[in-house]
């Protein structure tokens, strides 16, 4: 974040949302937390014996082989230590203690796009889980080595990673969207020993190359690879090295279907996970395993107050921390069904997640904003056609949700009777941090509500003084260390101090982004602390323009950065995805003339856009992240230097640019 970005002034808050939402008394009357008075009991334990309440939960969710007697040890802070001398293992947790009771429990449910599904139980993943875990430790790796995987949205990736974390060896996932050269610096950066991989996947109708960008990344570099193991998903023709590579069912041909679980100490490194950053060196954000897994339990259980009936959808691919998190270790851990989905949400049609929904019966369905836009966006037949009766419980996550992309989930998909609960967290606070407990909490669109229990989270100015003015933005920041909290960045502790712990002389953790309280002292998002425009001295966040552009009824999704303005100091610039057509060349000036005094009209003439560009689509990766660089660099009439591999769709660069 530069000096320009950070300026010292709380920054305006120019969304006023009103509409309220009680929990559906159907809901409540069954939910794990159904009053607001059981909420406020859990809120006052953790206010008054912060450290014995962390405990608590810890003794009574995970299965310790060696209990702690320290708690927390804040004496290397920033790098704090949570039940340091408790042993334990992560895989046990999620698999082992479910056997004995419900071992023929339905683990995973697979859907690839192709239209093919496995179920797996309890006892059988298990079984594949120790067969992979012997199958690494015959190869050589042990505890402490790092594995990195590269692999398709398919049940053997989670059993990939369960298997490292059963030997005490260090995952690291790396997202299959990815380039070979992305791959090769975060394979160096671990200095991994062993990659997994597989031939390919299928994603959009197409086979994503994966082997090929691993070989493209080993031929470039990764000296410290010693093997590469393959799995077979789409069977296409792909090279093998000899020596090196060895497909995943000669590996476990020969191995054991018993593995007795490595106990680690609570603080062992579970995985690494790297973020890209805006420029620079990816961070190695490394999390432990007591802490995190604990941090994946509780919040499955309050947050998605998850039921042993349940049927748990999280779309996320296991390449971002929601899939690890929601997806590879929390249904697990609570011993919940959960489902797995390998392609694209448009694939044959956008009716496709709609359609999952209906035949496999999901009760609870999380996904991203930019997934809900790009549907939204396709209107209320798709949806309409599948019964989505099933469905009890709606989730978003990876970034805040404007009101009327809120408002569509809550009509369209929920039909009024699912609660939506908007969570906030991060890669590196491991789960979720601030969002609705949904039997027991009101709720408003485009808000994540208030910070769980135990967490304490605020929101400050320049100086680090708590802003109490309702509506007035500042930095979002944790003022007490929590369990699943990150520890570092992999071999980097200094960078893991200045960009965390710095800003505020070691007192808070840094979150990088904006936010508010309202009157309530309901949190809402205002999206990255660098994502502020200065217009005219007025700091304005992005993601409210946006919202207000969202609620327009032509608008389908919208994206708003800065440009340099000799006169007001910044210019809105928006790009925005119409619903219908976009307009011939790209061009519509009563629209945009429209849009500009609608935006004047939502949230006050500051904040009016002075440029609107109209594209089919916004520039994303294969997750829905929405790569805002490449916006800025575009506004600003620059060359785009940055790689752009990672994009679901390249060519929408030159609708953006004006040249097609």
């Amino acid at each position: 974040m530069t000096e320009e970005t950070m300026a010292s002034e709380s920054i305006d808050s120019i969304l006023h949302e009103e509409r309220l939402f009680q929990p559906p008394v159907t809901f409540a009357t069954k939910a794990r937390i159904n009053t607001r008075e059981r909420l406020q009991e859990l809120q006052h334990q953790a206010e008054n014996d912060y450290e014995n309440f962390w405990a608590g939960l810890a003794r009574q969710e995970i299965t310790w082989q060696r209990p702690f007697q320290s708690i927390l040890d804040s004496s290397r802070a920033p790098h704090f230590r949570w039940f340091h001398d408790g042993l334990l293992n992560v895989s046990y947790n999620c698999l082992d203690r479910h056997l004995a009771q419900h071992g023929q429990k339905t683990a995973i449910v697979f859907e690839g796009e192709q239209g093919d599904t496995r179920r797996i139980s309890y006892t059988e993943l298990h079984r594949e889980v120790c067969r992979f875990a012997n199958t690494l430790k015959n190869i050589g790796i042990t505890h402490g080595d790092r594995v990195v995987i590269y692999m398709p949205m398919i049940p053997d990736a989670v059993i990939a990673m369960q298997a490292c974390a059963r030997i005490g060896a260090i995952h690291s996932v790396v997202f299959g969207g990815f380039s070979a050269e992305s791959l090769k610096d975060r394979i160096e950066d671990a200095g991994a020993r062993m990659l997994i991989t597989a031939d390919g996947g299928h994603r959009g109708g197409k086979i994503v190359e994966l082997k090929a960008a691993a070989d493209k990344a080993l031929a470039k570099g990764c000296p410290t690879i010693e093997h590469v193991i393959v799995c077979r998903r789409t069977g296409h023709d792909i090279d093998m090295h000899a020596g090196r590579d060895i497909w995943w069912t000669d590996a476990v041909a020969d191995a054991g279907e018993k593995c007795e679980p490595m106990w680690v100490d609570s603080e062992h490194p579970l995985f690494l996970l790297y973020t890209s950053g805006s420029t620079g060196k990816p961070k190695g954000i490394q999390h432990s395993s007591g802490g995190y897994l604990l941090g994946a339990i509780t919040t499955m259980k309050w947050v998605f107050d998850i039921q042993d009936n349940d049927l748990f959808w999280c779309t996320a691919d296991i390449g971002w921390i929601t899939g690890h998190t929601y997806v590879a270790y929390g249904p697990l851990a609570v011993g919940a069904t959960m489902l797995m989905y390998e392609g694209a949400p448009t694939v044959p049609d956008g009716g496709r997640f709609w359609d999952i929904c209906e035949r496999h019966k999901v009760s609870i369905f999380y996904t991203a904003p930019t997934a809900i836009r790009a549907l939204m966006k396709l209107g209320d037949a798709l949806p309409a056609r599948h019964d989505l009766s099933s469905l009890r419980l709606l989730g978003t996550v990876g970034e805040p949700i404007n009101p009327e992309a809120w408002m569509w989930y809550h009509h369209v998909i929920g039909q009024e009777r699912c609660p939506i609960v908007d969570t906030w967290w991060q890669t590196e606070t491991g789960c979720h941090m601030i969002a609705p407990i949904p039997g027991a909490m009101p709720t408003k669109p485009g808000s994540c509500t208030l910070p769980l229990p135990g967490i304490t989270a605020d929101v400050v100015d320049e100086q680090g003084n708590s802003i109490t003015q309702p509506d007035k933005g500042g930095y979002l920041v944790i003022k007490k260390p929590w369990p699943s909290m990150l520890r570092t960045i992999w071999g980097d502790d200094q960078r893991y101090i200045s960009t965390y712990w710095d800003k505020f002389s070691g007192k808070y953790y840094l979150a990088g982004d904006s936010a508010r309280r309202d009157q309530d002292g309901y949190f809402w998002i205002m999206g990255r602390a660098d994502d502020v425009i200065k217009v005219s001295g007025h700091r304005l966040g992005t993601m409210e323009i946006e919202s207000a552009l969202v609620a327009h009824p032509r608008v389908a999704e919208a994206a708003v950065v800065g440009r340099p303005d000799e006169i007001k100091g910044e210019a809105i610039f928006a790009y925005v995805v119409l619903r219908g057509k976009r307009p011939e060349g790209g061009i519509d000036e009563v629209l945009t003339g429209d849009l500009r005094t609608w935006v004047g009209e939502q949230i006050g003439p500051i904040a009016k856009p002075d440029d609107i560009r109209y594209a089919d689509n916004l520039p994303k990766t294969r997750s829905g992240k929405i790569m805002r660089r490449l916006l800025r660099t575009i506004a600003r009439g620059e060359e785009i230097t940055q790689d752009t591999s990672t994009l679901e769709n390249e060519g929408i660069l030159l609708q953006l640019q004006g040249k097609e």
